[in-house]
C-alpha cells in the first residue's frame, strides 16, 4: 500500500519477521499436514459454551495438484451443535505481510489481550495483561484466523515459490483456495459465510470475494466487515502529487488535531469533523485543482482555514503550498514538545530523540506502544493454553513481502500501467451479482494510514449499493478495539450486523 502498510505492516508493525528465499531443490512432502487440538469452554454473550480449537496445517496445490505451500489457521468451533449450517467467519489482517495475531488477540479471539486504552503509557516488558473475552463471536459463529503464506507458521513448501503466494491475485487465490478446502473438510457448503479483514485485509477481502466466483466453485458469501478500509490507495497514500490524498486526510487531521487540543476547542469532535468534511469537498477540492491559477488572497485565504482545521501554523502551511503530507503533520503537530504522534492511531505520542527531523524518527508509536504485548501473549497463549508444539518460531510478519509484493491487478504478461491499487470496484460488482451481500465498514476517527474520509469517499463512488453499506465511527485508530470504550461499541455493531444477516 504505502511504506507503512509494507514495512511497518496494519495495520501493524513487524516485530518477529523471515524471509523466504526462493528454493533451488524441489522438496517432496510426504507427511499428513500437522494438526493440533484442545477443548475448552466459556462465557460468550452471557451464554457457557463449549468449542474446540483447532490450529491446523492446510496444504495447499497448484493446477498439477503438487503441494506449493502450506497455509496454517487457528479454528475455533463450538461443540454440541449440528455444524453443517453453522455459520462460519474467515478472519485475516493486513500487511501484505501481517499474520492475523491483530484481530485475534485484540479483538475477534476467545481471549484477549490489553493495553492502555486512552494511548498514554507503553506496554513495556513482560507480563501483560490477557484476559478472557466474554464479547466474543461463539455463540452465534465458528471463528476461522488465517495467516496467509510467509506469515505465522505458514510457508512454502513442495514446488512451491514467494511468487506463488506474494501478490494481490496470487494472495487472494490463495486464500481462496484454503476456504474452500476448509468449508469441505468441515461440510460447510450450506453455512452462512462472512469475511473480516483489517486494513490491506480489506484490499484482500474484497479481491477473495470476487475469486471466490470463479475457479469451478463458486462460493457465495453473506457478510463482509471492513475494519480500517483500504480499497483504492489514491485516498489512503499520502505522497507528493496526489491531490485526492490531501482531500481525504484532511478530516482525520482535523480530528487528530482536536484530540491534541490544537484545533475546534468548544466543538465536538462529530461537529469539528464535519466542519472538515463541508470545507475538503468545498474550497479545498477546489482549490487543489485550482493550483497555480489561484491568486495569493486565494491561497492565503485556504492556509487560514487549513491552519484552523489542523492546528498548524498558517506560515508553514503556506511553505507547503496547501498540502500538507502526513509524515510531516505527525512531526509537525507537537513540534515545540518534541513529540511526534502515532500512524496507526494518532492518540499516542512518543518524545523524539530528533526534534528537528521532518517526520517521525523512531517509527509508530501506535505500533511499538503495544506490539510486544500482542506478540508475547499470543506464543504464550499458542503454547500453553492451545497446546501447539512447534521447532520453528510464529512469525507476525514477513520481512522482505513488501518489496517482493507483485501489485499488478492483472495476469501475467498482460498488459499494465502502474496507478493506484483498488478493488473497490470489484467488490462494487460481487455486490451487484450477489444481491444479497452486505458490507460493513468500521472506521477510527484518529487512523492517520486509512482515514475514514477516504472510506466515505470510496463507497459514495464505484456504484456500491448504498443500502448494503453500514458505516461504523469509533474514537480510536486503525485498531479501534484497542481502547476500551471502542471495543465495547465494536463488538455491538459487529454482533447486531451478523445478527441481522444470520438466519
Amino acid at each position: 500500500m504505502k511504506k507503512y502498510l509494507l514495512f511497518i505492516v496494519a495495520f501493524l508493525v513487524a516485530f518477529n519477521s523471515f524471509s523466504q528465499e526462493e528454493k533451488t531443490e524441489v522438496e517432496e512432502i510426504t507427511r499428513d499436514p500437522q494438526k493440533f487440538e484442545s477443548v475448552h469452554s466459556g462465557t460468550f454473550n452471557g451464554q457457557k459454551i463449549s468449542y474446540k480449537a483447532v490450529v491446523a496445517e492446510t496444504f495447499l496445490r497448484n493446477s498439477k495438484g503438487e503441494i506449493t505451500g502450506a497455509m496454517w489457521s487457528t479454528s475455533y468451533l463450538k461443540e454440541g451443535t449440528e455444524s453443517s449450517k453453522r455459520p462460519v467467519t474467515f478472519i485475516f489482517n493486513g500487511g501484505p505481510g501481517s499474520a492475523s495475531v491483530w484481530l485475534h488477540m485484540g479483538f475477534f479471539g476467545p481471549k484477549v489481550v490489553k493495553t492502555d486504552s486512552e494511548a498514554k503509557t507503553d506496554d513495556g516488558g513482560a507480563p501483560y495483561r490477557f484476559i478472557d473475552n466474554t464479547q466474543a463471536l461463539l455463540d452465534i459463529t465458528d471463528l476461522v484466523f488465517i495467516d496467509p503464506v510467509g506469515t505465522g507458521y505458514s510457508e512454502i513448501l513442495g514446488v512451491g515459490k514467494t511468487s506463488d503466494f506474494w501478490g494481490l491475485n496470487e494472495d487472494a487465490t490463495s486464500i481462496a483456495q484454503f476456504m474452500r478446502i476448509w468449508v469441505t473438510q468441515n461440510g460447510r457448503w450450506q453455512a452462512q459465510k462472512f469475511i473480516a479483514g483489517e486494513s490491506y485485509g480489506t484490499t484482500r477481502a474484497a479481491k477473495v470475494a470476487e475469486v471466490l466466483e470463479g475457479g469451478g466453485q463458486e462460493m457465495a458469501l453473506n457478510g463482509i466487515i471492513l475494519i480500517s478500509q483500504a480499497l483504492d490507495y489514491a485516498g489512503s497514500s499520502s505522497w507528493s502529487d496526489n491531490l485526492t490524498s490531501f482531500f481525504t486526510y484532511l478530516p482525520s487531521m482535523a480530528s487528530t488535531a482536536w484530540y491534541h487540543g490544537k484545533a475546534g476547542q468548544g466543538k465536538t469532535l462529530e461537529a469539528f469533523v464535519q466542519e472538515a468534511r463541508i470545507f475538503a469537498y468545498g474550497d479545498y477540492l477546489n482549490a487543489l485543482f485550482l493550483g497555480e491559477k489561484q491568486t495569493e488572497i486565494q491561497k492565503s485565504s485556504i492556509a487560514e482555514k487549513l491552519s484552523y482545521f489542523t492546528g498548524l501554523e498558517k506560515n508553514y502551511i503556506l511553505r507547503s503550498d496547501n498540502q500538507i503530507l502526513m509524515h510531516r503533520f505527525k512531526k509537525e503537530l507537537l513540534r515545540e514538545e518534541g513529540k511526534a504522534i502515532g500512524t496507526l492511531d494518532g492518540r499516542y505520542l512518543a518524545v523524539e530523540t530528533d526534534k528537528s527531523s521532518e517526520g517521525p524518527i523512531l517509527g509508530d508509536p501506535s505500533s511499538y506502544m503495544t506490539g510486544a504485548a500482542y506478540t508475547a501473549s499470543f506464543n504464550h497463549y499458542m503454547m500453553q493454553d492451545l497446546k501447539v508444539k512447534m521447532n520453528r518460531p510464529y512469525f507476525t510478519s514477513a520481512e522482505g513481502m513488501g518489496g517482493s509484493w507483485n501489485w499488478k491487478p492483472v495476469g501475467e504478461g498482460a498488459y499494465w500501467e502502474p496507478s493506484y491499487v483498488s478493488t473497490a470496484r470489484s467488490l462494487s460488482e460481487v455486490m451487484h451479482r450477489n444481491t444479497a451481500l452486505k458490507v460493513m465498514v468500521t472506521n477510527g476517527y484518529y487512523d492517520l494510514i486509512t482515514p475514514f474520509f477516504d472510506a466515505e469517499f470510496t463507497f459514495a463512488r464505484h456504484n456500491f449499493p448504498q443500502e448494503r453499506i453500514k458505516m461504523t465511527y469509533y474514537e480510536a485508530g486503525h485498531m479501534m478495539y484497542n481502547r476500551q470504550e471502542d471495543f465495547d461499541a465494536l463488538a455491538k455493531d459487529v454482533r447486531e450486523f451478523l445478527e441481522g444477516i444470520i438466519k
